[in-house]
């Protein structure tokens, strides 16, 4: 039996891009040769991105189309599109030409000589600002410095994964999703696949200070128990600092040395209460993600489908 190619597209307010993205990657998965279905995920889009998807899957049978009922972010838009693909191989790839789709064509034949993951690695960034490039490449040292599984760096979502990675993906349903991280905890054999991103070809990134920030926080937290270790070698740091003040003070106070005692314990209260605060949000992080697993709501919700 021929195998078959799913390409995984989340959207989010992309009218400007849409129907030249589409374009590009139809060409690219034809090209190819095998038979292919290409999955956008609307992400509750708000502008007229899911018109252009009605459209095109009217005239494309090969498109298939699901709408969120409202924002569910990034990472749940790509795992709706999973949920969804019958491939023998998954594609995802952001709708936006950053990551060029005819780098699939590469990853593809990493598949067919035996790769389980063949993921996009960025030698450039192109068309970002200094600060984008720096705190991306900060991030990306940070999470390989801390995380207990090996993430790659200056990698993304653009990958394939074979069936039997999807299948095992399909199995984990954490809400506080980090694909990359959950790819490199799996550990089958990945090929990185080196390309130069590309300036984003129309529109304004929709990846906000604030939705990098969390997805950050996911990264690390999902995949490390470092934060909450250097809270305790911290906390047995400043332990050591206050008892050989202690010392200290006992010492002066035999030899007959006047000093202003209360220094000390204003000193030792307002440091005492920074480390209280900064436990207590570290391990509140931890709680969150533990509550939202106790809820067991549904990752996304689907208001529409087309040529399902």
């Amino acid at each position: 039996m021929e195998k078959t190619l799913s390409l995984i597209v989340p959207v989010y307010n992309e009218e400007e891009v849409l129907e030249t993205s589409f374009s590009r990657m139809d060409a690219v998965m034809k090209k190819i040769g095998y038979p292919y279905e290409i999955i956008y995920v609307n992400d509750g889009s708000r502008d007229g991105s899911m018109k252009i998807l009605r459209n095109i899957a009217k005239n494309n049978p090969q498109v298939k189309v699901r709408s969120f009922s409202r924002n569910f972010g990034h990472q749940l838009a790509v795992t709706c599109g999973m949920d969804a693909a019958k491939g023998d191989a998954l594609i995802i790839i952001d709708v936006d030409l950053q990551d060029p789709p005819e780098v699939i064509e590469q990853m593809v034949k990493a598949w067919e000589n035996g790769a389980d993951i063949a993921y996009g690695k960025r030698l450039k960034r192109q068309g970002e600002t200094i600060f984008k490039k720096l705190t991306a490449a900060a991030y990306y040292r940070l999470l390989k410095s801390m995380s207990a599984t090996a993430i790659p760096l200056d990698t993304g979502d653009f990958r394939l994964i074979d069936r039997k990675v999807a299948d095992v993906f399909l199995k984990m349903r954490e809400h506080n999703r980090f694909l990359r991280g959950m790819s490199g905890w799996m550990g089958f054999d990945a090929v990185p696949i080196e390309f130069v991103r590309n300036e984003r070809f129309a529109g304004k990134t929709k990846y906000t200070l604030k939705k990098m920030i969390r997805l950050a926080m996911d990264g690390i937290i999902g995949f490390s128990d470092r934060p909450l270790t250097l809270c305790g070698g911290f906390g047995v740091f400043t332990s050591i600092i206050a008892g050989l003040g202690l010392i200290a003070l006992i010492v002066l106070a035999c030899c007959g040395v006047k000093f202003p005692a209360w220094l000390w314990a204003v000193d030792g209260v307002v440091l005492l209460h920074g480390l209280t605060f900064l436990f207590l949000c570290i391990q509140g992080a931890y709680m969150n993600r533990m509550y939202d697993e106790l809820k067991q709501r549904p990752l996304y919700i689907v208001a529409e489908e087309l040529n399902f």
